[in-house]
């Protein structure tokens, strides 16, 4: 049993349809080492075992009646706690939220169910996505399994830490300034930010609603292709939704062959700030991309410079505004309602009982910048950035066909050591907020560890807007070479556990 969570989720899902394993002893081994390793890691805010076993039989009755499975039937997959689930609690990672069980089903999640997965259960996240580390979590933070007195990074440190646990062979994050690839950076894990409007939105929570992005997470590239798969698609649920036909990412993942390729380094994503195990690495996968036969060239994105400041407004004025609706009269937490206070009154003491530090700065923050006379000075300032960042990317891509850089400038930074500095906190996302501003896809995956502290490193891959299936030909080549090279993957256990 214990072999069974050492499997990939392609692995998986072929035992399953032989009939060499049923998927409800699948779901109980990852069940089991939650049980085991969780108090530990602090990955899942919920486990819904009931449900989940009930979904592994639903599974293994089909197979018995001769009907054929899906590519990730009886999978198991971790949920990061932002998408709406029927039945089962969705608190993001919020106070304000606790105990709140929707009654619908988020457009991602029936996705899921359709496709035979089986959902463990919802996983641990910076409250309503805004954090880079999950220390901001309502429900303690969690920890990365490389080293469990570090972040797993964040917003979806919780999804990153139960792949890199071997909780799940499956999870989904969401992605709104690098939530999904930072986290899949500092654990040794794949992180993919589709192209914005590929994957709907719709039952996803909103934190900033022309940023945020569903994504899929794996320990694989293929894996994680087949995630996307399997998720992605127009939905007429969600009006920012593609009606575009999604790119083969399948076949991209299982070619890995980059000859004729042509690579743009990002000139802006180095320097001052990165940590020198970090650079060593990218630097040695850059020369790997070259003798795989892609043409490496350094390509100059000057407005990326400008894209921190820009998403540090344009975020938290969308979070200003979507957050409102937590007011204590509709749904959620309500505090003081004693009779004695007005409607206002229950409003402010339940905005302060449930939401936390880092909320209440982006909220008060956002409103700033919203605020009559600030307006153009702020938000519509970072809104001029955003275009020059996308018109920088539609002139690289006129040359290169992706993008690569490191997809954070440290290793996973020691739990509490950036809490009360915010903008050493905000940089973890340097490298990866140009890609959510431009609205087009991503990915991380590991490419070694740091020499200094023996940690993860994250590669990062950007391609055009409905190009998604590049990054799955990148990242598969880089990853088969890498596996080669050092004669296993790089995550092959959970160090710290």
């Amino acid at each position: 049993m214990t072999e069974l969570i050492k499997y990939t989720a392609a692995e998986t899902a072929t035992a399953i349809a032989k009939g060499e394993v049923s998927a409800v002893e699948v779901a109980q081994a990852h069940l089991d080492r939650i049980d085991a390793v969780d108090k530990k890691v602090n990955a899942f805010l919920h486990v819904d075992r009931e449900g989940a076993l009930a979904a592994a039989r639903a599974v293994d009755d089909k197979r018995a009646a001769g009907a054929e499975l899906g590519p990730l039937a009886g999978v198991p997959l971790a949920l990061k706690d932002v998408f709406t689930t029927r039945g089962m609690p969705t608190t993001c990672g919020s106070k304000m939220l606790e105990g709140w069980i929707p009654p619908y089903d988020a457009t991602l999640t029936k996705r899921l169910k359709d496709a035979d997965v089986v959902i463990l259960g919802k996983t641990n996240m910076d409250e309503f996505a805004m954090g880079s580390s999950t220390e901001n979590s309502a429900y303690g933070p969690t920890g990365n399994p490389w080293d469990l007195t570090r972040i797993p990074g964040g917003s979806g440190g919780g999804s990153a830490a139960a792949l890199a646990a071997f909780e799940a062979p499956l999870a989904i994050g969401t992605d709104t300034g690098g939530s999904i690839r930072q986290p899949g950076a500092v654990t040794g894990t794949v992180g993919v930010k589709p192209t914005y409007g590929s994957v709907s939105r719709y039952g996803l929570v909103a934190f900033s609603s022309s940023l945020d992005q569903g994504g899929p997470c794996a320990r694989t590239v293929l894996d994680t292709a087949l995630l996307h798969r399997a998720i992605a698609g127009h939905d007429p649920l969600d009006s920012t939704s593609i009606d575009a036909p999604v790119p083969d990412v399948v076949a991209a993942a299982r070619m890995r062959d980059v000859r004729g390729m042509r690579i743009g380094v990002v000139k802006e994503f180095a320097g001052e700030g990165y940590q020198a195990g970090v650079m060593q690495r990218f630097e040695e996968s850059v020369e790997l991309l070259r003798e795989l036969g892609a043409e490496v060239v350094e390509v100059s994105c000057p407005s990326f410079t400008l894209a921190l400041p820009a998403y540090y407004l344009i975020a938290p004025s969308e979070a200003s505004s979507n957050l409102a609706r937590f007011d204590a009269m509709r749904y959620g937490l309500r505090v003081g309602d004693d009779g004695t206070r007005s409607a206002e009154q229950v409003t402010a003491l339940t905005r302060e009982a449930g939401f936390g530090s880092e909320v209440k700065r982006r909220i008060i923050l956002g409103t700033y910048a919203l605020s009559s006379g600030y307006y153009d000075a702020y938000y519509g300032s970072a809104q001029k950035v955003r275009t020059l960042i996308s018109r920088d990317f539609d002139a690289a891509f006129a040359g290169v066909d992706v993008l690569v850089s490191p997809t954070t400038p440290t290793t996973a930074f020691p739990i509490g050591e950036r809490a009360d500095d915010p903008m050493a906190m905000y940089l973890a996302d340097l490298c990866t907020i140009p890609s959510n501003l431009a609205g087009n896809a991503a990915m991380s995956l590991p490419c070694g560890l740091a020499p200094e502290d023996n940690l993860p490193v994250g590669l990062q891959i950007i391609a055009p807007a409905m190009a998604d299936d590049r990054l799955y030909r990148v990242g598969g080549a880089v990853e088969a070479a890498l596996n080669d090279k050092w004669g296993h993957a790089l995550l092959e256990e959970a160090p710290a556990l």
